[in-house]
């Protein structure tokens, strides 16, 4: 190391040192480290007891049923029907409409059924513990066409492997997140072309077990608007009909929403949105009003192909005495998806506080008659929008 070297790392340490053995900050700051190193420590405790218990109770599953494979159980006709019953739901549309009857181990299966069903509830019964023999006498349909007991869309998604589940277990994400580690290393000791994509794919993967959240919304590709979803309650002393007027003229949200530049009303139900994003970036996409209930709801969302996919919903409720409360859920995907989320707050762009922020600027202008967004707006100086007849104050 050279001599610059060793004089960056001295002033360092030196820096480090003065910080944390400061006479009157240091202890304090050390005080919190020590908290927050113990609470950290508290959570991985919690994390592991956690995935222990759970590989517990399924190396005891497993072992019962091999257990039972190999000494096959002997299973009262009530039981057995209530379990072929509870297996066909998991993968037949319209279950109600088969009549499944058992004695000693045979099933006997009547009724309609849809072609495109028929194979898969019959191996899903097969699989049923207790199950010896099947007699098939279900009436197959090519469509539903006018039967009674087919009408109604209710596909059923079957039974899906662990990692092609919404949410993974504590084993699975113990094991993926490992392997996650595992194919890191092996990807560094590689080296070359392979290891940015064995790099990328322990990322994706350690990110699941971590979060355990989809990694279409980690990544944004398909998630549609909900990947990231805000909700929050407020009360204003104002009335419903002056509370609802305000949030219909949309073209007034720039006076008190810092990170919104424009909102152009371009027709009946259809505005263009410009909003500053991390880095000072611009984005711009198009929003439909799809429910209306004046007084009462009001909801929107992006049309496709937009930049930011988004959708929120807004219900307003009368508390009286010139009260409203309101109830916003907000959700959009940014690009990305909660991986760009995550380094948009690392740049300082916070939606959530963003959100919070203004939020209590629109309490300031509704109750004080005043807020501050890009410059400091009064209530009167708000133009009412298409649609609001009239503002009362």
């Amino acid at each position: 190391m050279t001599r610059a070297g060793w004089a960056i790392g001295g002033v360092g340490l030196g820096a480090g040192l003065m910080y944390w053995a400061d006479p009157r900050s240091g202890r304090v700051r050390r005080a919190h480290v020590r908290e927050k190193a113990l609470h950290l420590l508290h959570g991985v405790r919690s994390a592991f007891e956690v995935v222990r218990r759970d590989m517990s109770h399924r190396a005891r599953g497993l072992l019962y049923r091999g257990r039972v494979k190999l000494h096959p159980e002997d299973v009262d006709d009530v039981t057995l029907e209530a379990r072929v019953r509870s297996a066909m739901g998991r993968v037949c549309s319209h279950p109600g409409a088969i009549q499944v009857a058992c004695r000693h181990g045979q099933v006997e299966l009547k009724g309609p059924i849809l072609a495109s069903e028929s194979k898969r509830v019959l191996a899903c019964v097969r699989r049923v513990r207790g199950v010896r023999e099947i007699d098939d006498d279900l009436e197959v349909h090519e469509h539903a066409g006018h039967h009674p007991d087919l009408q109604g869309d209710a596909t059923r998604p079957g039974s899906r492997p662990e990692l092609l589940q919404r949410s993974w277990s504590p084993t699975a994400r113990f094991l993926v997140g490992l392997g996650s580690v595992g194919l890191l290393g092996y990807g560094l000791s590689r080296g070359g072309k392979a290891a940015p994509v064995l790099g990328g794919v322990s990322l994706l993967l350690g990110l699941r077990s971590l979060t355990n959240l989809e990694l279409k919304r980690l990544t944004g590709v398909g998630a549609g608007p909900e990947a990231l979803t805000f909700h929050k309650d407020i009360t204003l002393r104002a009335p419903v009909n002056e509370v609802f007027a305000f949030w219909q003229a949309m073209h007034n949200f720039p006076r008190f929403m810092s990170h919104v530049e424009e909102v152009e009303v371009t027709g009946e139900g259809h505005s263009r949105w410009k909003v500053r994003g991390p880095a000072g970036i611009v984005f711009e996409w198009d929003a439909v009003i799809t429910r209306l209930d004046p007084g009462r709801v009001l909801a929107w969302k992006s049309v496709e192909g937009s930049m930011v996919e988004n959708a929120g919903i807004i219900h307003f409720e009368d508390l009286g005495e010139g009260r409203t409360r309101l109830d916003i859920r907000l959700s959009y995907n940014p690009p990305a998806g909660l991986i760009g989320h995550a380094f948009a707050k690392l740049l300082g762009a916070d939606p959530k506080k963003q959100m919070d922020d203004d939020l209590l600027r629109l309490k300031s202008l509704m109750e004080l008659g005043k807020a501050t967004g890009h410059e400091t707006v009064s209530r009167d100086e708000l133009v009412p929008g298409r649609g609001v007849e009239t503002w009362v104050y």
